[in-house]
């Protein structure tokens, strides 16, 4: 399976740069994964797709005020750092640019030496070791001195930082947002328990390797950067009373959808409380044992995300729902529009 089938025609312009005022006022596609069918609707009616019994899953990661920009110490060289995982006490792989400037024993500081950092070493990618040093608690000092890691693609600021941030997120160490989860209000969801409908958490890290291009030709060769994941003995009990009742299990997100594809896969199909880090690569052959239905995002051309989306609803049938998608001029990525997959 190659890379190149994964491909489509998308217009710059409809890469959304900045979210809706109204979370819910964005555009919703369903598409029935058995048959293709396309229907158009509104993210808010999606009370009209879902039933009593049903559970949707969310990710209740938190996106962190992960982008820093300091200065390297004896030269006042500008240095962008974009933090990406904690990996012991006060020491986090990072991405840098420029990163040949930053070798192992250069120090940064930040916000007129309220943070300092030095390079204690190399990770994959070219991404480098920084030991922290600071006063106080780091991520207090970080939500003063950081900005949110919005995507390579959105180049417009973000006045609001909480719009690249759902309304339920609590569990801190995302470098980007599950942005499928960005179209729902407190309002939305309480309405959607009155329905019956159930709603549970998970928690994934997601890390910078979601917007990273495969680099290969065969996907087979592809390699997928790991992410941290967690779901409670809570969330894997209500998902297995759910799958027992006859529930349909409806993840929100591609991140939703992999944790649950990790635990299921190594539970012979049932939930289980856990975590640790998944790698799991879903494309098409894939044998879904988790989940019944997808909430997600529109995705970029050749992305792993994409060939998730088309491992649920088959390639032609994703690919023919974006290229409608594009004729109905439908917003693209992080703060674009939704597609819920039944």
């Amino acid at each position: 399976m190659k890379v190149d089938w994964f491909d489509f025609h998308l217009p710059e312009e409809l890469i959304a740069q900045t979210p809706l005022v109204d979370r819910t006022s964005s555009r919703l596609m369903v598409l029935d994964k058995n048959t293709g069918d396309i229907q158009h609707s509104v993210f808010k009616n999606i009370k009209n797709y879902l039933q009593a019994g049903d559970c949707l899953v969310l990710n209740d990661t938190k996106v962190l005020p992960a982008r820093l920009f300091g200065e390297k110490t004896g030269t006042g060289a500008k240095i962008e750092v974009l933090l990406l995982k904690q990996l012991e006490g006060d020491t986090w792989e990072t991405l840098i640019k420029p990163a040949k400037r930053v070798k192992e024993g250069t120090e940064i500081t930040f916000g007129d030496g309220k943070l300092t950092a030095v390079c204690t070493g190399t990770s994959d990618h070219g991404g480098r070791l920084l030991e922290f040093r600071y006063d106080g608690i780091f991520y207090e000092v970080l939500e003063q001195l950081g900005e949110m890691p919005l995507p390579p693609y959105i180049k417009e600021q973000l006045d609001d930082r909480d719009r690249y941030q759902t309304v339920f997120a609590r569990e801190r160490g995302s470098a980007a947002a599950p942005t499928a989860g960005l179209h729902f209000t407190e309002q939305l969801l309480e309405e959607l328990k009155e329905m019956g409908v159930h709603i549970a958490f998970i928690t994934l890290h997601v890390g910078l390797g979601t917007f990273r291009p495969v680099s290969v030709e065969d996907l087979d060769e592809h390699e997928m950067h790991a992410e941290f994941y967690q779901v409670t003995e809570g969330t894997a009990r209500l998902l297995n009373e759910v799958r027992e009742q006859g529930g349909r299990i409806i993840s929100v997100g591609t991140t939703s959808t992999r944790t649950l594809e990790t635990i299921a896969s190594a539970h012979n199909g049932r939930f289980e409380e856990a975590s640790g880090w998944t790698d799991i690569f879903i494309y098409p052959g894939y044998d879904f044992k988790a989940i019944d239905g997808m909430i997600t995002n529109f995705h970029l051309p050749k992305s792993t995300l994409i060939m998730l989306v088309s491992a649920l609803a088959e390639r032609g049938n994703v690919l023919n729902a974006y290229n409608q998608a594009v004729e109905e001029r439908y917003r693209f990525f992080s703060f674009g529009d939704a597609m819920l997959i039944l």
